[in-house]
């Protein structure tokens, strides 16, 4: 399946909101926020430890994950929000799919970090609601374009085991179906 990550940009920045003004936003504030970032991971995981549904996806990968997480973190406040973040949000996506990782734990896993995210943002401006303000509708943002993007890696997915279990049972190749498929676009 052909993906256009410049597409896929331009329609989850639509849906989330991700303005230029909160990437500046977010680009901003991220040298405030960076050094919480190793605590907030180690939180996030602490919480995912303490369900037990998560724990097959956690053994022995737990330091692995940390790193990789927080380097996705990092780069929520750093950028750029091109079709190459995007590509690499639907990797992220992929991989989740491939470990077999319910689809409910993506959207859960982002809540957490999101009330991690919440509570260190009111923390940090305290005394300035307004960048509070701008800083919270940007990090919803970029979380929710994340999310919104790796989701799309689970549909994609459920779109080809839909088309081999429709080849399967009607029999049909492949090769029969792309070239019909080809005939009506």
């Amino acid at each position: 399946m052909d993906i256009d990550f410049d597409e896929l940009t331009d329609y989850a920045k639509k849906f989330t909101g991700l303005t230029d003004e909160k990437e500046a936003c977010l680009q901003e504030f991220s040298s405030e926020i960076t050094p919480r970032l190793p605590e907030i991971t180690d939180a996030f995981y602490q919480q995912l430890t303490k369900i037990p549904n998560t724990a097959v996806f956690l053994e022995n990968r737990l330091e692995l994950l940390k790193a990789t997480h927080l380097k996705w973190l990092q780069s929520l406040f750093t950028g750029p929000y091109d079709k190459d973040f995007t590509a690499l949000m639907y990797k992220v996506g992929d991989v989740h799919v491939k470990v077999n990782l319910p689809v409910e734990f993506m959207a859960g896993g982002m809540t957490l970090i999101n009330n991690q995210l919440i509570a260190n943002i009111v923390d940090i401006c305290a005394d300035d609601k307004e960048k509070c303000k701008k800083l919270l509708t940007a990090v919803s943002a970029v979380t929710g374009f994340s999310l919104l993007i790796m989701q799309q890696s689970y549909q994609a997915s459920t779109l080809v085991e839909e088309l081999e279990k429709f080849l399967k049972i009607s029999g049909m190749s492949r090769t029969l179906f792309t070239n019909l498929a080809e005939a009506y676009e």
